[in-house]
């Protein structure tokens, strides 16, 4: 059976799975150098998209739209052949406990001048059935526990076996968007007038901005005293699940935040920050202990994560090192980027239930062709050849294959260079005019990285903390953060990308088995979709895209 998932606000996104196996994933921020978190406003994309794979609209079985939020329910307005249409969807949250595959049916999907029938899920089972189908839990037919996380809701606990799944209850009543709100209050994001569902990309900022601070005790107790003050049990109540409470459980986000604005304009911004990540770390998890004691059944030990907060490696790394579970898996897509597959998911777990999807991190756009500068000439160049290049200190846009999915370049749109010489965050920072204190990650041999890094265990898509060995940290001083920590992305060496032979070869080079790794994009836009538009960018001086090396020629 052919499902066609389809995310139209943003992070818009067409997915294909085809008898439980994932076809491609194409985000349309990842298209013609789009802008970050680009809906889907014309269903022609969806044509293009199924045309680039040789099929039709005709060939899909069933078509499914993500869930979203509105006030009676979500109407989204498109066009189709030029022409305006309104399709209706699922609401952003289950209606009841056992409501997650209650799928809004309808008719009027227009799509290369016929009429389908799709379904539409809530928003949030797109996400637990991302996170759980492609799990290792579900390929073996386990039993798991999902925290869903996402902006607009609080965290909420649900059990999801092969045969189903239902709702436990919300761990507390913060809404994700609770991490944006707080940069918009305190540091260098901080604005006039703090508050609406803009400015999606101060989460990660932040995430990097608080390693210049310290936790401060007396903070995390204000914070606290504010958190027992305003969140009460009825509060939580309120907001869990109700959708049309979103806006009013932002607001109180922000009244809770002001109130800690006055209460702490003594405190340094950069420790207020590092205080308030700290003090919501702490109670996520001990919350979620809480549950677990409270929950009668037998606790399975697999947990899966998923939502926008899924992408907080902090976090995640605060949860795995609590010893609650065996085992936590986060998918490289936990945010909205994941929606489309996640509701593909969905229609395949109400036809047979929550059976696993076979399924590649690189199933992304393949790399297009354009027309590259004529300034730029191309060479065969040998992964040997490319990583001698490398040893000598230059960085490479590196374009392989497919693109990965979700938001973090993990070797297919990539920018790759030595981590070796301390000044190669900075400059890797200037090429991307990112601020001073933005993490480079690490690329590295998953076998090493043990060795390297704490606890390095594998991490193929950079959704851990770990920290980096104290013997280490002056050999790849560039992929430090200031805290010491790295974002670490492993490889494995029997990895049939590309990627895993260029860093065998560099570590025969250099002993040093793996390379500073950041993302392949303009500022504000997805990753590069050829190697022409990376060449037209121009800050790096060298792309190399599937056995092509593309130098600038110099100016005489």
């Amino acid at each position: 059976m052919r499902i066609c998932g389809i995310k139209l606000t943003h992070d818009g996104a067409i997915a294909l799975v085809d008898d439980a196996r994932l076809v491609f994933c194409i985000e349309q921020e990842k298209r013609y150098n789009n802008p970050r978190y680009q809906p889907i406003d014309n269903l022609e994309a969806v044509a293009a998209a199924l045309a680039e794979h040789g099929l039709r609209a005709q060939d899909v079985d069933q078509f499914v739209i993500d869930g979203w939020s509105g006030e009676v329910e979500p109407q989204f307005r498109v066009l189709s052949g030029g022409a305006p249409i309104i399709l209706n969807g699922a609401p952003y949250l289950e209606r009841h406990a056992q409501g997650l595959l209650t799928s809004r049916d309808g008719f009027g999907l227009a799509l290369e001048d016929r009429l389908f029938p799709y379904k539409s899920y809530p928003h949030v089972t797109g996400h637990l059935a991302s996170a759980y189908c492609t799990s290792p839990f579900a390929r073996a037919g386990q039993p798991a526990l999902c925290l869903v996380w996402d902006g607009g809701m609080p965290p909420r606990l649900y059990y999801v076996e092969p045969g189903g799944a239902r709702f436990l209850e919300v761990l507390l009543p913060i809404i994700g968007r609770a991490y944006v709100a707080a940069g918009q209050h305190f540091g260098p994001y901080k604005r006039e007038t703090p508050g609406g569902w803009t400015d999606r990309d101060i989460a990660g900022k932040v995430m990097a901005y608080i390693a210049l601070g310290s936790v401060d005790e007396d903070i995390v107790r204000a914070f606290r005293d504010l958190y027992d003050q305003r969140f009460a049990s009825e509060f939580a109540r309120r907001y869990s699940s109700d959708v049309k409470g979103m806006d009013s459980a932002l607001e109180a986000v922000h009244d809770f935040l002001a109130a800690g604005a006055i209460r702490l304009k003594a405190k340094s911004p950069e420790d207020v920050l590092a205080s308030f990540h700290s003090f919501l770390e702490r109670l996520l998890v001990r919350e979620m202990s809480l549950v677990l004691e409270r929950l009668c059944a037998p606790v399975p030990r697999n947990l899966c994560i998923a939502g926008g907060c899924g992408l907080n490696i902090k976090w995640n790394s605060a949860i795995r090192g609590a010893g609650l579970f065996d085992e936590v898996w986060v998918p490289p897509f936990p945010n909205d980027s994941g929606s489309a597959i996640g509701t593909a998911c969905a229609e395949m777990a109400a036809q047979k239930g929550f059976v696993p999807l076979e399924w590649s991190v690189y199933s992304g756009p393949a790399l297009q062709r354009g027309e590259v500068p004529p300034e730029w000439s191309a060479a065969t160049c040998h992964i040997r050849e490319l990583a001698i290049i490398l040893a000598s200190n230059k960085p490479v846009i590196f374009l392989a294959g497919r693109a990965e999915l979700g938001p973090r370049a993990l070797g297919g749109r990539s920018i790759l260079a030595a981590a070796t010489s301390p000044e190669m965050k900075n400059h890797l920072n200037d090429i991307k005019q990112r601020e001073y204190f933005r993490p480079v990650a690490p690329i590295c041999l998953e076998d090493r990285a043990p060795n390297i890094f704490n606890p390095g265990t594998p991490d193929r898509y950079m959704l851990f903390d770990h920290q980096t060995r104290s013997e280490w940290r002056d050999k790849i001083p560039a992929v430090v953060h200031l805290d010491g920590s790295a974002r670490l992305q492993t490889i494995p060496r029997t990895s049939h990308h590309v990627i895993a032979e260029l860093l065998v070869e560099y570590e025969k080079l250099t002993g040093i088995p793996l390379l500073c790794n950041t993302s392949a994009n303009l500022k504000g836009c997805g990753f590069f979709p050829d190697a022409a538009a990376a060449c037209r960018w121009g800050r790096v001086e060298r792309v190399w895209s599937d056995g092509l090396l593309w130098t600038k020629t110099p100016v005489r």
